[in-house]
């Protein structure tokens, strides 16, 4: 998090898919409403811009040390089909890989087919739930893991 704004960003782009179409879960608010909890843990939180409006993020949060969750990715509707969201996610793989990842996950739902299209073309692959840590999303039906 660089800034209380890109903070509000982080929240404001995530609420609006959430508000949207699920109902929003405590687990939503504990970590969009204190994203610097992602960082302090050894995490990060990312931004996109598009000329200087945030149009696009993604938190990578550290569950275990080489360990990471892809959390709270988002695009704003009135950006979505040009590309972002496949920016954003090449660059969380990135980052967790400059982090020092030796594992990358994530917990999603089948009603985002779109976002999980986007996850499977660029490389995840679909576990079992128990294969990874737990979820504190009811909504989480689709568990995926990136091959590091």
């Amino acid at each position: 998090m660089a800034s209380a704004a890109d903070a509000r960003a982080f929240k404001d782009l995530n609420m609006e898919w959430i508000e949207a179409i699920f109902a929003v879960e405590p687990a939503d608010l504990a970590t969009l409403d204190h994203p610097e909890r992602i960082v302090a843990g050894g995490g990060e939180v990312l931004i996109a811009r598009i000329d200087g409006v945030p149009v696009g993020c993604a938190a990578l949060v550290q569950e275990h040390p080489g360990v990471f969750e892809l959390s709270k990715m988002a695009v704003s509707p009135r950006f979505q089909g040009r590309g972002i969201g496949r920016v954003v996610l090449a660059a969380a793989i990135e980052r967790v890989r400059a982090l020092g990842a030796r594992e990358f996950f994530l917990a999603s739902n089948a009603r985002l087919a779109p976002a999980v299209h986007l996850y499977e073309s660029m490389g995840f692959v679909h576990v079992p739930a128990s294969e990874l840590p737990p979820s504190p999303y009811d909504r989480a039906d689709v568990f995926m893991r990136y091959p590091l």
